[in-house]
């Protein structure tokens, strides 16, 4: 097996590295910074992202697994005191490999298109204050949104921002996105629906801002921009998603407890 290691680059994290490294050497597996099969992690979930958007062109071909040192990570599914019972996993078994959805974002400007593959939300925002953009859904409109800003999630990113705008909790089982407003506003004049949507697979949202030449602030997981001159953005869930290697069972509503309930 070919592997790529990425850590958080704090002490921790840093040594822990090193001991996988050592441990991998005399198991027999290789380190392979550019064609791994497996991509491991050591950090938080914000590792992980780092290292899903480092390797997102070769999705079909490797797999990811994450590794906390902190507490239970929402992508990790190993403790920081449990790196050899993984590398003798490694390299003794075969794992069960774990398909997530993802979200494709195509952003139309006056100067051509980009797209962005997003493992947990894309964001919104306006650079002035208030975002003002036109919903459609499906080529239909939808709501004329004003607020501070709109969240399209996977359903593993459903647990992140989404969940802290009261959107639902979606099993990755389920294709699909959803859609979630920031502090949007309702009145008598201007009115939304004001709860999050769910869209299905095959079905798409466009956001069209009604001024091209406003400065927006996007969000593509961990990573921000400024971009102008944008027509309209397109979401829909991707024809790809993610790999995860799982070499014992960890299943996603374990994940959602151990993450924001606890023991029970």
């Amino acid at each position: 097996m070919k592997y790529a290691l990425l850590d958080r680059g704090d002490r921790l994290s840093r040594a822990l590295s090193e001991e996988f490294h050592a441990q991998a050497k005399a198991r027999g597996l290789l380190a392979d910074d550019d064609n791994p099969d497996t991509v491991v992690t050591i950090g938080g979930d914000g590792t992980m992202l780092q290292a899903y958007h480092r390797y997102k062109d070769q999705l079909e071909q490797v797999a990811f697994i994450g590794i906390h040192t902190g507490h239970l990570g929402f992508y990790a599914d190993w403790q920081k005191d449990e790196l050899t019972e993984l590398l003798d996993r490694m390299a003794t078994s075969e794992p069960r490999r774990i398909q997530y959805p993802l979200l494709h974002v195509e952003i139309e400007k006056a100067d051509g298109k980009c797209e962005y593959l997003v493992l947990n939300e894309f964001t919104l925002k306006s650079g002035d204050g208030t975002l003002v953009s036109a919903i459609h859904i499906n080529d239909e409109p939808f709501e004329m949104f004003r607020g501070d800003g709109i969240v399209v999630s996977t359903p593993t990113g459903s647990t992140g921002y989404n969940k802290s705008l009261g959107g639902a909790v979606i099993h990755p089982s389920l294709e699909a996105l959803q859609i979630a407003e920031i502090a949007s506003i309702n009145n008598r004049v201007y009115r939304t629906l004001g709860s999050s949507v769910i869209l299905p697979k095959h079905h798409h949202c466009d956001i069209v801002p009604p001024d091209p030449e406003e400065e927006l602030i996007i969000g593509v997981d961990h990573l921000l921009m400024q971009m102008s001159g944008v027509k309209s953005i397109m979401c829909k869930v991707s024809e790809r998603k993610v790999t995860f290697a799982r070499y014992r069972p960890f299943t996603f509503w374990n994940r959602v407890r151990e993450a924001f309930i606890g023991s029970v």
